[in-house]
Formats: structure tokens, sequence, C-alpha cells
């Protein structure tokens, strides 16, 4: 199985994009964050089907794959709008989780060096209860940890889409070698011809 470069390059993409939605989608989960969930598990999808689409010279998947790496390159500037406070967005609304729960991004209580705090409710002493959380002491603030994530992920989506096209482009160079009947020699054997 011979590897040309702009597949093998593809092929590496593919992986260290997997490997950082995955992580991505760990984070999410644990934020109860249920848009970027569904976002990553849709680009999770679509990741493995480019990956399966440039092993196996399949180039339909590869250009699947490809609108959807600027749809996701759309939804992460849509990711970093909403933490920057850009425009109507505000990161302390309820968008990410469909306004069905009043949890935030996983960061905001657990970012590197957060001390968090909780303080019950005075009057209030079941287990259950729900109490204040205060969070002080962080070397980054979370929003800017999800504009890095997003950052991140445009940054490797600008980079296998360059490398898609080179396999692509590659894959019909290489296709159109092979139907050329000029170039490809003509092999007799018991009295049959083949091209």
């Amino acid at each position: 199985m011979g590897c040309c470069s702009g597949r093998c390059t593809l092929i590496f993409l593919c992986t260290i994009q997997l490997l950082v939605a995955l992580e991505r989608q760990v984070f999410d989960f644990l934020g109860y964050q249920w848009a970027p969930i569904l976002a990553n598990f849709f680009h999770i999808i679509i990741v493995i089907l480019g990956l399966f689409g440039t092993i196996q010279y399949r180039p339909r998947y590869i250009v699947v794959y490809t609108v959807w790496m600027a749809l996701w390159v759309a939804w992460n500037v849509f990711i970093i709008c909403y933490y920057l406070d850009v425009g109507d967005l505000t990161k302390d609304s309820d968008l990410l989780t469909f306004n069905i729960s009043a949890h935030h991004s996983w960061w905001s209580e657990h970012g590197p060096g957060c001390v968090r705090r909780e303080m019950t409710q005075p009057g209030v002493g079941t287990v259950d209860s729900q109490s204040y959380i205060s969070v002080m002491g962080c070397l980054m603030e979370y929003q800017y940890i999800e504009v890095l994530h997003s950052g991140t992920q445009i940054l490797i989506a600008v980079y296998v889409n360059r490398a898609a096209a080179d396999a692509v482009i590659s894959h019909g160079n290489k296709m159109a070698a092979l139907t050329d009947t000029t170039t490809v020699p003509e092999c007799t054997a018991a009295g049959q011809t083949f091209l």
C-alpha cells in the first residue's frame, strides 16, 4: 500500500482532528453543553467518514468531508463570537444548553488554577439543595479556553481542507493515468489482448 504525501498528510490530520474532537466532546459532556455535544457528535462521524474515504480512495467521501469542514469552521466562529460576547450573543445565556438547564462551560469552574468554593444557602440543610459556587484565582478565564479550543479546530480544518484538496487532485490524476490508454501498455497472454 503506497502512500503519497497528500494522502498521508490527510490521514495524519484526520487522526489529529478526531483526537481533538473527542477531547472537546468529553469537556462538553462534563459541562452539559448540549448544542456543542450534538455538533461534536456529527463532526466525529464525518471525520471518521473522511478518514475512511482517504484510506479507501473514495473521493466522494472526501468531498462530503470537505463540505462539512466549511460548516465546522462556521460553527467554531459562532462559538468564538458566543464566548467573546459579540453582538447580541452572551456567554451567560443558556443558548448552548437549549435553555433546558443552567449549566455553563466546564472550564468556568475547573479551569487552570481555579479555586472552587461551595457555599450552602442558609436555612437549607438537605443534601440535594443547590449551593452557590464561587470561583477565584483562575490563571485564564474560561471563555478564552473555549476560544482557544475553537481556534484550534478552525486551524486544523483549514489544513485538512488543503490536504483534502491535494488528495482528491492526486487521486484524480492517478485515475486519469490508469484510464489513459496511451500510457498503459498492452499485455498479451494466450491470444487475448488486455489493456
